[in-house]
């Protein structure tokens, strides 16, 4: 039986303890967050699962093989690799990273030290889109020259104010999931729906940028 700890109790963790602590060849060992308030709500509703506001209790626990992330985006980067470097297999929440060249890092590291790493693009795991991919794959429309999809629902606004409402890598990984082909090319135009706020950068210097 896998042991899972999950880093994480704000938007989406309290849906990945919930389901963990469902499935029957799988153990939730326990729960890391920052917030005391949440982990209070985590030993009331699991008291037999262990709650640490530091996540290297976690990740030093030599019985959980593996991490589930689902903290703000900036911080999967350097929890992931922690998380990596200690042995865990690792589940991390989307986006996987801020940039490109951290996500090539932490499949390296997930290589080189034979660690399964995987990004939650839910969509993928849902009925319809597995209906979908049966018929493609299947042969069922013959050969397919346009994909359009269009999003009607965008989510909680508040919930994704600090980086903004990161619904396209959902779109992106249904293509990736129902085509065989890769594109050349990818472009992209939209607008912030929030207001510029003033952020100050490591240097001494600030800037301000949409949020």
């Amino acid at each position: 039986m896998i042991r899972i700890g999950v880093i994480g109790y704000g938007y989406w963790g309290p849906n990945l303890v919930r389901n963990f602590i469902e499935l029957h060849d799988a153990e939730l060992a326990a729960v890391a967050d920052i917030d005391r308030g949440k982990l209070a709500k985590v030993q009331r509703r699991f008291p037999a699962v262990a709650v640490t506001t530091d996540f290297h209790e976690v990740l030093n626990d030599p019985s959980i093989d593996a991490v589930a992330i689902a903290t703000p985006v900036g911080t999967h980067f350097e929890l992931g690799m922690a998380a990596l470097k200690a042995g865990k297999h690792l589940w991390v929440e989307k986006p996987m990273t801020e940039t490109s060249l951290q996500a090539a890092k932490l499949t390296d590291e997930a290589e080189r030290r034979k660690r399964v790493l995987m990004v939650d693009h839910t969509f993928i795991y849902t009925g319809a889109i597995r209906k979908i991919a049966q018929m493609i794959h299947g042969g069922e429309l013959g050969e397919l020259l346009y994909y359009d999809s269009i999003r009607v629902n965008l989510g909680l606004f508040p919930a994704r104010r600090e980086r903004g409402v990161r619904l396209g890598v959902h779109d992106f990984s249904i293509l990736d999931h129902l085509l065989r082909e890769h594109p050349v090319a990818v472009s992209a135009s939209g607008i912030n729906h929030f207001p510029a706020r003033r952020r100050t950068w490591p240097s001494s210097r600030s800037s301000t940028t949409p949020a």
